[in-house]
């Protein structure tokens, strides 16, 4: 067989390649991503949390002092949030307490609790009527920010949330929130 003459390539049985013609009119096909985050034998899932609450709850839970795996993604895709954080806590049950806590930054969390690799249970969080020591008041000059006293909070409205503090009755919403 003679060889090809420079520039043109041959395939199997002699015959010329030919590169193909790519309409540059036609949509490409896009593969489907999605982030993974492993899953967990035994713990705590937290699912549905807002974007911005995300970080919040972590803070909540301590979760820089936990010795499990600690998974956490913000600001995911969701159909029904728009933006949305999981929290994924190995070897971890949340307390009532906490779970209260959850549900001031975090009103429609669901709280899925894991064993073996599969959901046990699931539970959706619900707003307290009162909050004792989660919140720290926005008033300077309230006894719980210069007094040993633990906070105490009313919660007047649940959506969008609206509290009020024990001691020096100030109004404070989502925005004002800083964990103590």
């Amino acid at each position: 067989m003679a060889k090809p003459k420079k520039g043109k390539k041959r395939g199997k049985g002699g015959d010329r390649i030919r590169a193909k013609k790519v309409d540059s009119s036609m949509p490409l096909v896009e593969k489907k991503k999605e982030l993974s985050i492993s899953a967990i034998r035994e713990g705590t899932v937290l699912d549905h949390i807002p974007g911005d609450a995300t970080f919040k709850v972590a803070e909540i839970l301590h979760l820089g002092h936990h010795n499990g795996t600690v998974s956490v993604a913000a600001n995911l895709n969701s159909k029904s949030m728009g933006k949305k954080g999981i929290i994924k806590i190995e070897g971890k049950f949340l307390t009532q307490d906490e779970v209260n806590k959850i549900a001031i930054v975090a009103p429609d969390a669901t709280v899925n609790i894991i064993k073996n690799y599969e959901v046990k249970e699931k539970i959706k969080v619900k707003s307290p009527d009162v909050v004792d020591n989660v919140i720290r008041c926005s008033n300077p000059v309230c006894m719980t920010n210069n007094e040993q006293i633990n906070t105490k909070f009313y919660v007047v409205k649940k959506d969008p949330l609206k509290i009020r503090c024990h001691y020096c009755e100030r109004y404070m919403g989502k925005d004002d929130l800083e964990i103590v």
